[in-house]
This record gives C-alpha cells, structure tokens and sequence, in this order.
C-alpha cells in the first residue's frame, strides 16, 4: 500500500507525518511525502528536524513537490487541510477517490485541518509533531485491520 502525505510546503507538517508513519515498519506499507506549492530540495524546517531525530527516526531531509508519477503510484493520498484536497482534486480529477485530507480520511469528525506550525517555536512544532504521532497511530490501526 502507497501513501502519499501533502502539505503546503513539505518542510513542516508532511514530512513529519512521513517519518513518524514511516517509523512503524508497517509491512508493505510505502509512504512519501510533498507539497503543493514546494520546490524541490529545500531543507526541512529546523524545528521539524530536530522533533524528527530527537524521535530517531528516519526522515527526508528535503522537500519534493506533488508530482503526477507520485499521485498514480499512490493509493492513498493524505492531505493536512481541506484546501490542499480541493487544490488537488482540481489538479488530477482522474484521482478524486483516492484523494482525502488526512483527518477525513480517519473520519475524526470536526476540523479536517492539521495546524501548521511554519514559523512558529520548537513547542509549536511539537504540538504539532504529537498530534500527527497520535493521527499516525490511528491510521496504523486502520491501515493494518483489513
């Protein structure tokens, strides 16, 4: 199985979520990472690096943009606002079903908006980090159920 997580600018909230889903080992699941409106190859936000390695664990150290090769191998593609969801069921309507925010996707229920903490201090980006750690465990169960 093949997850796709996207965010704005792929150096805070996807690829966090990418190291932390990526960190369970989950057998046969596959996970990248990118965003809308990134460019390829800038670092990821320090404070996002440095929540990933204080977790040790694996992580992409740069950003990569939403690309069209992506999108087909995904089957899932997971995305942390509403916005992003809209933008990219505009982008590849061939892919619509498979193209959920992340929150939807676990159906939470409430705001489908995980926050972004670009900017913001190490405790932003770990209130952030520990909100996606527990939206990772819940997909890890509903990913390994069926």
């Amino acid at each position: 199985m093949n997850i796709y997580l996207i965010c704005t600018g792929n150096t805070c909230r996807s690829p966090m979520a990418e190291a932390i889903l990526r960190s369970k080992n989950m057998k046969n699941v596959h996970v990248r990472s990118a965003g809308i409106h990134a460019m390829d190859g800038i670092p990821i936000a320090e404070n996002a690096k440095t929540l990933i390695e204080r977790a040790d664990m694996p992580y992409t150290a740069t950003s990569k943009s939403v690309t069209a090769d992506d999108v087909a191998w995904a089957d899932f593609i997971l995305t942390m606002t509403d916005a992003h969801k809209r933008m990219l069921r505009t982008f590849f309507p061939d892919e619509i079903n498979k193209i959920h925010t992340l929150k939807g996707f676990l159906e939470l229920g409430g705001n489908e908006d995980v926050y972004d903490p670009f900017g913001g201090n190490l405790d932003t980006y770990d209130q952030t980090f520990t909100e996606l750690s527990k939206l990772m465990e819940v997909l890890e169960r509903k990913l390994t159920r069926g």
